[in-house]
């Protein structure tokens, strides 16, 4: 009886062959699908961010005057002065209302000419519906 008992509780070990490393079929076969998650992060992730942040270092380089700019911070104004030698920028945030910033801070460049559709200019007065 207690020989029954010990071959259902135990299982018999098998001798196995040595597997053959990395190069061997199962090894492609265990490593392959951490490469392929690391391709999929790489293009959906990891390449669009380094193209934007590329982008985002021409628009800064060809800074003007009269771009509109987003700060990091969040506040919109127009690109006054643009100094060479340095790395600050002169920033109108509100009419005669002019801070210096650094090319860093920069979040995006906006350059929409056109004005929005509440706004008058003085060449044309605001009509009233």
């Amino acid at each position: 009886m207690p020989s029954i008992i010990n071959d259902l509780l135990t299982t018999p070990a098998h001798a196995q062959s040595a597997g053959g490393g990395l190069l061997s079929g199962d090894g492609i076969m265990a490593v392959l699908p951490y490469v392929a998650m690391f391709a999929i992060f790489y293009f959906l992730l990891i390449r669009p961010q380094q193209v934007k942040q590329k982008q985002l270092r021409n628009q800064l380089a060809g800074l003007r005057r009269g771009d509109r700019v987003l700060t990091a911070g969040g506040i919109i104004g127009v690109v006054q002065k643009v100094q060479a030698e340095s790395n600050e920028v002169e920033v109108e945030i509100a009419p005669g209302v002019r801070v210096n910033v650094l090319r860093d801070t920069i979040g995006s460049v906006i350059t929409s000419a056109g004005t929005p559709a509440n706004d008058a200019t003085p060449d044309k007065p605001a009509k009233n519906g």
